[in-house]
């Protein structure tokens, strides 16, 4: 990430935060944060901040357009350019399968499907109008999952929500490719994380993957931070799965 500004969504816990860590480790010149979260977006600045970098702030409920596109405008402007927009922003309600009630579609679709797409539109109509670098004026990435592409049962709607995704990835991609706006998304399986391992969730982890074990969130942000940085430069519509073998697509 050496010298972007990189605007994350959902930047303000989790993955997200730990992207913002990690691309001012490897040498962003900026980072936004955009979360539901005033305070979270605010505390995961903090090491860009000790650094010296531009950073920008911003607290939004990305379920509406006008929301969406007030709060990138807000950080882009802080930045003065975004190369890179990462849409981390999402939600992970469990329900039985046939009983996901309409409000539970209605939330997971906002966010998830909605939330993106609108923030997707905001970014490209600003990188745009930015001169291009080594071809590319700006680079997307969606957060999607390895639930797209098999049966999840257990959370029916949210597997429909990342499948949506990849598609909206593909077709944004094929639409902006002209403009030098590379989209891509990436789709991680289980995560080792803290909260799984205080669910016990972390042992089905292991027993699915082929390696024997979650991945480490830093191991899935390096893939993250190569679709969104630099050295990509050619790579668009594609969806990057990060399984550790769970799937094979």
């Amino acid at each position: 990430m050496k010298n972007l500004n990189l605007v994350i969504v959902g930047g303000g816990a989790g993955l997200g935060a730990l992207l913002a860590e990690m691309a001012v480790a490897d040498g962003a010149a900026g980072i936004g944060i955009i979360d539901i979260n005033a305070e979270a977006a605010e505390a995961a600045l903090a090491s860009a901040r000790a650094k010296g970098l531009k950073v920008a702030a911003a607290a939004c409920d990305i379920r509406t357009a006008a929301a969406s596109h007030a709060a990138f405008a807000e950080v882009a402007s802080a930045l003065g350019r975004v190369d890179t927009l990462v849409n981390s922003a999402a939600i992970y309600p469990r329900r039985p399968t046939l009983g996901v009630t309409d409000e539970e579609w209605d939330l997971s679709n906002a966010i998830n499907i909605k939330g993106t797409y609108h923030m997707m539109v905001a970014a490209i109509g600003h990188m745009k109008a930015q001169e291009p670098v080594a071809h590319v004026r700006g680079r997307i990435v969606n957060i999607t999952s390895v639930d797209a592409f098999k049966a999840h049962p257990k959370n029916i709607h949210y597997a429909a929500t990342k499948a949506a995704v990849v598609s909206l990835t593909r077709s944004v991609a094929e639409y902006v490719a002209a403009d030098g706006i590379l989209v891509n998304s990436v789709a991680p399986a289980g995560m080792a994380t803290e909260k799984a391992r205080q669910s016990g969730f972390l042992e089905e982890l292991a027993k699915a993957s082929p390696l024997g074990r979650g991945a480490l969130p830093t191991e899935i942000a390096e893939w993250i931070l190569m679709a969104g940085g630099p050295r990509n430069t050619y790579m668009t519509g594609e969806n990057i799965i990060v399984s550790g073998g769970y799937i094979y697509a």
